[in-house]
């Protein structure tokens, strides 16, 4: 079937322009409210979390991605040593979900 055969049903004073403008106008819609609903607060929320991971510093409560809790003993470059129980863990910097600050709840950071 060739293009002028499809064409030859619609009427003669319009265009088919028309519905693809509504159409792009409603996909640029779709991608913003994606952007500013889901991608956005996720980058910002990243940003927070490594900057965070930066100040870590000895004595801080922490767990890691693992559910590990423990104590800040040791931080070396892109190692931190912690203390959980009576053992000692080496663990990667970026390992680290959540640093623990005393007398704060879970529920009043997020």
């Amino acid at each position: 079937m060739n293009i002028e055969a499809l064409f030859a049903f619609a009427p003669s004073g319009q265009s088919g322009g028309g519905g693809m403008t509504i159409f792009l106008v409603q996909m640029l819609a779709i991608v913003a409210i994606f952007y500013f609903l889901i991608i956005r607060p996720k980058t910002q929320q990243e940003k927070k979390h490594r900057e965070r991971l930066e100040q870590i510093r000895k004595g801080d409560e922490v767990v890691t991605a693992g559910g590990i809790v423990g104590e800040v003993v040791h931080l070396k470059d892109d190692k931190v040593t912690i203390k959980s129980g009576e053992s000692r863990l080496v663990v990667q910097r970026g390992r680290i979900a959540e640093i623990v600050v005393p007398g704060e709840s879970s529920k009043s950071r997020k």
